[in-house]
C-alpha cells in the first residue's frame, strides 16, 4: 500500500514516524506547507514534519496551494493520504486522488472541537478528558466518519504542550491500528453527531474577575504559546502555568494577595485565587514566581482588568 503523508508541526511527527517503521518504502512523500520566515532576521525555516521526513529520506512536497497541484499528486499512485495538522483545506479533487480515501488525525473526541486549535481549547474550557479522532476527510470540516477514537485524561498538570505531546503519541498509536484496517477495507465507521467548532487562539489579557478555574484554565491551555497575560503597574507579565490557591482575604479580583521568595505570585479571583506559578515579565526571561517575587513589592497592588 502507497501512502502519503500530510503534516507540518511536532504534534505529527510521532505519526509520520510510526507510518514509516510500518510501511517503509510504501511512504512515497510527506507533503508539508512551505519554509516560513521565523525569528527578528526572519530566517526561513522547515517544519518539523519536513526535517524529519529529511532525516528519514522521504521525498518532500511544500505546496502554497495543494488544490493546485493535484497532477503533482496523482503522479505519485499513492493508495491514500493521511493528514495531520496539515494546515491547508482539501478540496474535492484532492480527495479523488486517492482509492482509499484521505484520513485525518484529529486532536478531539469529534464532534466537539472541529477546526483549529482544538487541544488549547479543551484545556481552556476545563474538560476533564479529550482525545484523538481517525476519521474520513470530506469537505466539511471535519465532519467525516469516525474511524477510530481514543480517550486520555487532562490533568491540572497540563499545559498545552504537554497534552499536545500526549495526544501526538496517541495520534501514533491509533494511526497504526487504523492503517490495516483500511488497507484490508475493515471500515465499522460512525457518523458524526452536532459539534462544535473552534477557532485558532490568540495572545489573551487575563480576567481575574474570572474564578481560578477559569483563569488557571486560560493560563494553560495558552502556553507555551500564544500566552495569557495581564498588566500590573508598569509591568506586563506572561503566564506559562498557574494553579488554584487558597486565598481567604477579602479583596477585589486581580489584587495580588501574596508575592514573596516563600509563598510565591497569588492573586484573588472572582472566585478563588491562582498561584502564578511560572512567569515571563516582557522583555525578559521565563521564571518560577518565587524568584519573580524575589525583591518585588507587589503584595496589595491590582492587575489590570481587560479593555472589552
Amino acid at each position: 500500500m502507497k501512502i502519503i503523508f500530510a503534516g507540518t508541526p511536532f504534534f505529527a511527527v510521532p505519526s509520520l514516524q510510526t507510518i514509516y517503521e510500518t510501511y517503509g518504502n510504501g511512504l512515497v512523500a510527506v507533503v508539508t506547507q512551505p519554509d516560513k520566515p521565523q525569528g527578528r532576521k526572519g530566517i526561513l525555516t522547515p517544519s518539523p514534519v519536513k526535517e524529519e521526513a529529511i532525516a528519514l529520506g522521504i521525498p518532500v512536497l511544500q505546496f502554497s496551494r495543494i488544490r493546485e497541484n493535484v497532477s503533482e499528486l496523482k503522479q505519485l499512485h499513492a493508495d491514500l493520504m493521511v493528514t495531520c495538522a496539515y494546515g491547508q483545506i482539501l478540496t474535492q479533487e484532492v480527495l479523488d486522488v486517492f482509492p482509499k480515501g484521505v484520513w485525518n488525525i484529529h486532536a478531539s473526541l469529534l464532534p466537539a472541537y472541529r477546526g483549529a486549535a482544538p487541544v488549547a481549547r479543551a484545556l481552556i474550557d476545563g474538560c476533564r478528558e479529550t482525545g484523538v479522532t481517525i476519521m474520513k476527510t470530506e469537505l466539511g470540516l471535519d465532519t467525516g466518519d469516525i474511524l477510530l477514537s481514543a480517550k486520555t485524561p487532562v490533568y491540572d498538570s497540563d499545559d498545552c504542550g504537554t497534552l499536545e505531546e500526549r495526544l501526538s503519541r496517541l495520534g501514533a498509536e491509533l494511526i497504526s491500528e487504523a492503517l490495516p484496517m483500511i488497507e484490508r477495507g475493515e471500515l465499522p465507521l460512525q457518523k458524526q453527531g452536532e459539534g462544535s467548532v473552534c477557532k485558532k487562539v490568540e495572545r489573551t489579557e487575563v480576567d481575574f474577575s474570572k474564578t481560578a478555574r477559569e483563569v488557571s484554565c486560560l493560563i494553560r491551555g495558552l502556553s507555551p504559546a500564544p500566552f495569557a497575560f495581564a498588566r500590573v503597574g508598569a509591568l506586563t507579565l506572561n503566564f506559562w502555568f498557574a494553579e488554584e490557591a487558597d486565598c481567604e482575604e477579602d479583596v477585589p479580583a486581580g489584587t495580588v494577595v501574596r508575592c514573596s521568595p516563600k509563598s510565591g505570585l497569588i492573586v484573588k479571583c472572582g472566585e478563588g485565587a491562582v498561584r502564578l506559578t511560572e512567569v515571563q515579565p516582557a522583555g525578559g526571561r521565563r521564571m518560577t514566581d518565587t524568584d519573580f517575587c524575589n525583591g518585588r513589592k507587589l503584595q496589595g497592588a491590582r492587575f489590570e482588568q481587560p479593555v472589552l
